[in-house]
């Protein structure tokens, strides 16, 4: 009899939620057959089985979670095995269900080393096999209604159904059609029930991710620089380049990459055996996620490629982190961290030091101001506030005022390096 574990999909995950099983109990299975999709803490990913055989015991269903490495499921190579396996309980073990057999003592076995898992991208379109995309709160919301996901068009990225779709195709099957000749019903007034304080609403696994590593944040001794940098400049360069589907996030991913050249530190690492320096240079970008919480798809060596091609990464990466398929390696080998609110209308804001990197730079909006120029004139220029926070383990406030210092320079005086 084999055991199907919950894989650990990246280095952070400590639980996955199985959205849903593609084989069910008492099918025959095998070896790289698709047993069931997981939810980790940032990405849908499905999962292949590594035997074949009979799925005999199901231990983990649709909608619950497990920690890494639990048993969830029994696989049987003959009957007699799958009536064994169906005594198995969730949280049981192999010996619990087998005769009580003598055995010499031996020393403890050391903990199963966990088993690699084989990762496919599912399909993002909604009539994709039968591979219904919608995001979790959606699932929970069809389940607590009673809405079957398949009759729903989704209105989320790439069809994606979200939960106001369900709550749209829950109210269109409650109003139920007159029937012609008959008298309207009385009007019923309902009973006036006591206020009732609503249950809390358990957070998703994305969300747990945040928390816990934004728990870990308040373990770095952090410090902050803030400086202003005019983008008057900037803003021609992009005006120029955006019809060729060059992003502003781009850009200034670019100018981050090309300043972090001059400042290694800022792109270094703290780690308990001393300082790690990172030769490539990884920007991770905060992204928003539709159900709460955040992801940090990563632009990869951003100091080697061109815009284009960093701008078609991003795309794709926005594209594929919004339906939850991306790789760990895409979202967690950034060295240093951009978060930019000035869509927003944010003047200035601080952000917190992602654990694992050592700083984070926090962007405002670029808004028209009046200054004084070098030769005592009054103009109008526009400027973003920009707030560096930084791991005063690794480096130091100079340090951090010498790494904006510069890239306050690149955007106002030179920003067509940044094409070449």
């Amino acid at each position: 009899m084999k055991e199907v574990t919950m894989p650990a999909l990246s280095s952070t995950m400590t639980e996955g939620k199985i959205v849903t099983w593609r084989k069910r109990e008492g099918e025959t299975i095998e070896r790289d057959d698709i047993l069931l999709i997981v939810e980790s803490d940032k990405a849908e990913m499905e999962v292949e089985s590594f035997d074949a055989g009979i799925l005999a015991n199901i231990l983990v269903g649709d909608g619950e979670s497990a920690p890494v490495h639990t048993v969830i499921a029994l696989i049987a190579e003959t009957e007699a095995e799958v009536a064994e396996a169906k005594k198995r309980s969730p949280g049981g073990s192999a010996a619990a269900v087998a005769p009580a057999v003598s055995a010499p003592k031996s020393e403890p076995a050391p903990p199963p080393l966990p088993l690699p898992i084989a990762v496919q991208v599912t399909s993002s379109s909604p009539n994709g096999g039968n591979r219904i995309v919608a995001s979790p709160n959606a699932r929970r919301l069809a389940g607590e209604l009673g809405i079957d996901l398949a009759g729903i068009a989704g209105s989320g990225p790439n069809g994606r159904i979200v939960g106001e779709d369900v709550t749209r195709a829950a109210a269109g099957r409650t109003a139920s059609p007159p029937v012609a000749g008959a008298a309207p019903p009385p009007p019923v007034t309902p009973p006036v029930a006591p206020a009732t304080a609503a249950g809390p609403v358990a957070f998703s696994a994305l969300q747990s991710a945040v928390i816990r590593n934004m728990e870990a944040s308040l373990a770095i001794p952090t410090f902050r620089v803030g400086y202003t940098i005019a983008t008057d400049a900037l803003d021609d360069l992009y005006k120029s380049v955006k019809t060729k589907g060059v992003t502003m996030t781009t850009l200034l991913v670019k100018a981050i990459a090309l300043t972090l050249l001059k400042h290694p530190l800022v792109n270094a690492t703290y780690t308990e055996a001393g300082l790690r320096k990172n030769a490539a240079i990884n920007v991770a970008v905060a992204v928003a996620m539709e159900e709460g919480g955040l992801i940090t798809p990563v632009l990869r060596s951003a100091e080697s490629k061109d815009l284009y091609t960093l701008s078609r990464e991003w795309k794709e990466l926005v594209e594929r982190a919004r339906t939850k398929k991306l790789q760990p390696e895409e979202y967690t080998t950034g060295n240093f961290t951009l978060s930019n609110l000035g869509m927003f209308g944010v003047d200035r804001f601080d952000a917190v030091v992602p654990p694992g990197t050592s700083a984070i730079l926090a962007i405002g909006a670029s808004k028209p101001t009046v200054v004084v120029t070098g030769e005592g004139h009054i103009a109008i220029k526009k400027q973003m506030q920009v707030n560096l926070s930084g791991d005063h383990r690794v480096f130091y406030g100079a340090d951090g005022a010498k790494f904006l210092q510069d890239l306050a320079r690149l955007v106002e005086q030179s920003p067509q390096q940044l094409t070449l």
